[in-house]
């Protein structure tokens, strides 16, 4: 999982949180929002444990959302191993990076957003190739 960052048309920044399926590379959520705290990350996560089961461990870098005690302590509960990544190396998280960029440039960079729900409807329409060929 990870956070990407982008702007409205008036300025307002927005986040989007995504999460990947390492495995088979499938992108299981991308949440939209002015601000996506822990609380937010969790119901998030949920949603999509709900659709696809619970994971073993999840990875992330050690952005403030993920070393916050409260997401520390809802994977705990739930048996979930946080990994997290070495600071400054996000090649140890490159399928969500992949994602990411995918992203970047299959939306965030092509569309001007005037408000978070025609992101959302957007993100929401939205099909990411993550393949593991670099071309594609």
């Amino acid at each position: 999982m990870d956070f990407m960052s982008d702007s409205l048309t008036d300025g307002r920044s927005f986040r989007t949180f995504n999460v990947l399926d390492d495995f088979n590379r499938e992108g299981l959520g991308i949440d939209v929002d002015l601000s996506l705290p822990s609380a937010r990350v969790i119901r998030s996560l949920e949603q999509i444990i709900e659709w696809r089961g619970k994971p073993l461990a999840i990875r992330c870098d050690n952005g403030p959302e993920y070393i916050s005690q409260t997401l520390k302590d809802w994977t705990m509960k739930h048996h979930i191993t946080l990994l997290y990544i070495q600071p400054g190396k996000p090649t140890q998280n490159a399928y969500i990076e992949r994602f990411n960029r995918t992203t970047r440039h299959e939306c965030l960079d092509l569309h001007l957003f005037e408000s978070i729900e025609r992101k959302r409807k957007q993100t929401t329409g939205l099909r990411l190739n993550t393949s593991s060929d670099p071309d594609e």
